[in-house]
Parts: C-alpha cells; sequence; structure tokens
C-alpha cells in the first residue's frame, strides 16, 4: 500500500521475508513453531471526527477476535475505502492519519503491518486483516459456556448511543466523543492474556451484536443460558439519558428485535437498560466465561492492567422453554 507509514517496529519488520519493501503484491512472513493462526478481518466507517483516533479504533476493534480466542496478534493488513475528491485533495492529511493511528496500534499490539489494499468508493472506510498466532491445545471458543461460569465485562456499555448523540451534536456531545475514542481506541490485550493464562475455555469480543447478542451466540452454542443482571452492567456516562432520550441506533433496534425469541427480560428491568444491553458496540470489550475458583485471579490481573473486571452474570444450565438470555 502505497503511502503506508513507515515506522513499524523494526523487531516487528524481522518477520517479514518478502514484501512491500521490494513492491511484493504479497507478503511472507515467519511464524513460530507449533503455533496455529487465528485469522479476522474488519471494517468500520468512522465514530468519530478525528482521523487518527478513527484508525486507532478500527484496529483495536479488528485486533478483538484475535485476543478474544486467546491468541497473540502476530501481523495484519491495511483495507481501506475513500472517496475520489480526499484521494485528490487531503491537505489536512485525513488518510495518513488514519493510516497512522491503525499503525499506533498495530505496533503497541506487537503486530507487523505488512501492507494493504485501497478501493476508491463513495464512503470513508477503514479496517484491517489481522493474523495471530494460538496454541491449538488453548482456544477461548463460543461452545465452551459450562453452567455455574462467572461472566466478567472489561469494558463499559454505550458505544453506539454515544456515538449517535455525538453525531445529532446532543448534549454532551465532546465529552461522549472523548469517552468513545478512550475505551474504543484501547486494545483488549490484557484482557487477551488472561484468556491465555488461565486457560478460559469460552470467551468473546462484545461488538456489533451487543453484550446481549454475543452472549446469545455463546449460550446457543454451548446449549447453557445465561444469566445477565441489568443493574450491573458497567455503562459509559451518560449512555443511559441518551438511551431514555430515544438517541438508540438503528442497528441495537435490529438485535434486540432478533434476539427477542430467545430472551427473557424479567418485570421491572429498565427499558433504556435492556436497549443498552442490546447496544451495537465498536471495540467493545471481552466477555470472559471463568470458573468460581478463577473469578478472583481473574479480576486482579484485569483490573492491575487498567481493565474494568464487572461481573455482570452467570451461566446456567439451559432452560427448559429454551430461553438462551435470561435479563434480570
Amino acid at each position: 500500500m502505497r503511502g503506508l507509514p513507515s515506522d513499524t517496529r523494526p523487531d516487528l519488520e524481522a518477520r517479514v521475508l518478502a514484501g512491500r519493501a521490494r513492491n511484493e503484491d504479497a507478503v511472507v512472513l515467519t511464524v513460530p513453531p507449533g503455533c496455529a493462526l487465528v485469522q479476522t478481518v474488519d471494517i468500520l466507517a468512522p465514530i468519530v471526527n478525528d482521523a487518527f483516533a478513527f484508525g486507532r479504533i478500527a484496529a483495536a476493534n479488528a485486533l478483538s477476535d484475535v485476543y478474544a480466542m486467546g491468541g497473540q496478534p502476530w501481523s495484519a493488513m491495511n483495507v481501506a475505502f475513500f472517496p475520489q475528491a480526499l484521494a485528490e485533495d487531503d491537505p489536512q492529511g485525513i488518510l495518513e492519519n488514519i493510516l497512522r493511528g491503525g499503525l499506533d496500534a498495530m505496533n503497541e499490539a506487537g503486530a507487523v503491518l505488512a501492507g494493504g489494499h485501497t478501493v476508491q468508493d463513495d464512503e470513508l472506510k477503514y479496517g484491517l486483516a489481522v493474523t495471530g498466532i494460538i496454541d491449538p491445545a488453548h482456544m477461548a471458543r463460543n461452545d465452551g459456556l459450562k453452567p455455574g461460569s462467572k461472566l466478567l465485562l472489561t469494558k463499559p456499555l454505550g458505544t453506539g448511543v454515544l456515538s449517535t448523540a455525538v453525531k445529532a451534536r446532543w448534549d454532551h456531545a465532546e465529552e461522549s466523543e472523548a469517552e468513545v475514542t478512550r475505551w474504543c481506541s484501547r486494545l483488549n490485550s490484557v484482557a487477551g492474556a488472561v484468556v491465555r493464562d488461565l486457560k478460559i475455555a469460552a470467551a468473546t469480543d462484545i461488538t456489533g451484536f451487543g453484550l446481549g447478542g454475543h452472549a446469545l451466540e455463546m449460550a446457543l452454542a454451548s446449549n447453557v443460558t445465561v444469566v445477565l443482571h441489568a443493574e450491573a452492567l458497567p455503562l459509559m456516562p451518560h449512555a443511559l439519558e441518551y438511551a431514555r432520550d430515544g438517541l438508540i441506533p438503528a442497528g441495537s433496534h435490529l438485535n434486540k428485535k432478533y434476539w427477542a425469541c430467545s430472551t427473557r427480560v424479567a418485570g421491572g428491568v429498565d427499558e433504556a437498560l435492556t436497549s443498552l444491553a442490546f447496544d451495537a458496540q465498536t471495540s467493545g470489550g471481552l466477555l470472559l466465561a471463568v470458573p468460581p475458583e478463577q473469578v478472583a485471579e481473574a479480576r486482579a490481573l484485569l483490573l492491575a492492567g487498567g481493565d474494568m473486571a464487572c461481573e455482570v452474570g452467570e451461566v446456567i444450565e439451559t432452560e427448559a422453554d429454551g430461553t438462551a438470555l435470561v435479563l434480570c
């Protein structure tokens, strides 16, 4: 990808045997012996106004799938879509700063940014294809939930409603944009290390389906029921008031509607909290299913690394009526 910032960490570049430095159309990388590969790709439209912050958020979002399985990021390829007008005239360096934000996150993650591809499009979008390495004997999976496990969440909810408020220039929009940038640009590396070191059997990252949707995916794959405690859900500042004001994005409404047949909401649960449980997240935290005897250690490691460690629910035996998620 021409114009790619060149300040990749030299120790990471050492993994590249052949690539863009010699105008190759593909990249050849070394891989540690005995490792399996984790591969994922994610692409986003901007959710904040700052180009560097958006690039970093998109990269953090793409990395999360690797962390959720207990993998370590190894390499990445940029995927950028941009309008013709921006390609011809970009005095603010928007494209360059987006790429620099992505590179900054990859350097922090310890993954070599080895190249990429650009496409002219009507709407600006950016993302990455990420490859991670993982011990094939120890992977966290969606189908690994066991009754009795406690559910720990590592970031607050609300990026969907906060981003909507920012676009609408609602009350506290500047503060909300800063909060979105703060959390969405934060890597899930600490939680990923906990998954790996404690050999957590089940975990997922919270993104477009929201906490409720991703918890349901795990419950259905594992043939169990997940219980979430509405009052225990960590929320970004102003998320609850925005939800009560109706600033709920279309994707969040669709999440709630799609999963309604598998969900039971207890009487008395705030409707706004129910909406936030299904709020479509960007670069959300990890949801870890932790055996009771490991909860204290997992929470200590997460908190020591600067993550949240909110116990938001637990896993129980599957309900007789087929309910996979209980919000109470």
